[in-house]
């Protein structure tokens, strides 16, 4: 099982898997980011990376049969723009830059978060057994899905994202980075909705290996405004950073 079955190069059948916390109907919005993800990938040119990813989110991604379509945005000769989107629901705007190995030394802080520190714990009350919450493997260094506050969780998927691909790294850190707001969540999740209506992903690098780590932090304003507010590390270190606005209401 994955969170896609590909039917055609640009059509995919959603499993229960993609199911998110907030409506039993409405994909996680990790799922389908790393869909877009994938796609931006399989256009670029070689020797091109993702450093920034931003999707906005019009509204919840159906469990369903989904179209993605492609198109260069920009080229040129060291970076290029890309935009994959799932219509009408989300789209997503990649800013590739070219990479050559051995460009510049490598500056950056030690490891600060380990995986051997985490454990897992248990996921918001949700009345399915399959969704999102059962495709991932997460453990916490600190904090967790239900108590209010900053978290560090570690997470790595259980299933592909498209059933018989291996998942590529970028999509291993896209379809973790939307729990950011989750993880470090600051209201009850009975009594509040705290959606996110965008992600951005900024990446130094991308992940090594299968866990990906989210150091984050939400803030919320008495208008109903969030923010999450995510570093992100794999085993050797920092990798990037992600923020997500959120929409805040009762429920």
């Amino acid at each position: 099982m994955a969170f896609y079955t590909a039917v055609a190069a640009d059509r995919f059948v959603s499993s229960g898997y993609t199911r998110g916390p907030w409506d039993a109907a409405a994909q996680h919005a990790g799922p389908p980011a790393a869909l877009l993800g994938r796609a931006v990938e399989a256009a670029a040119r070689p020797g091109m990376r993702v450093t920034r990813m931003t999707f906005d989110i019009a509204r919840p991604v159906p469990i369903a049969p989904l179209t993605v379509t492609t198109s260069v945005v920009r080229q040129g000769r060291s970076v290029m723009v890309v935009q994959a989107a799932i219509e009408p629901y989300m789209r997503g705007t990649a800013l590739l830059i070219r990479t050559a190995d051995g460009a510049a030394p490598q500056v950056g802080p030690d490891p600060s978060v380990r995986l051997d520190d985490a454990v897992a714990k248990p996921f918001f009350p949700v009345p399915y057994d399959v969704g999102y919450h059962a495709a991932m493997e997460v453990r916490f260094g600190a904090g967790s899905f239900r108590e209010a506050g900053p978290a560090t969780a570690w997470m790595r998927m259980r299933v592909p994202l498209v059933d018989g691909e291996q998942p590529s790294p970028l999509t291993r850190v896209l379809v973790a980075a939307d729990s950011g707001n989750g993880v470090s969540n600051v209201l009850d999740f009975d009594r509040y909705l705290f959606v996110n209506a965008d992600l951005t992903v900024h990446l130094l690098r991308y992940p090594a290996g299968e866990w990906v780590c989210l150091e984050a932090a939400t803030s919320i304003d008495r208008a109903g405004i969030g923010l999450a507010d995510t570093a992100l590390h794999d085993e050797q270190g920092r990798i990037g950073r992600c923020a997500q606005s959120l929409f805040v209401a009762r429920r």
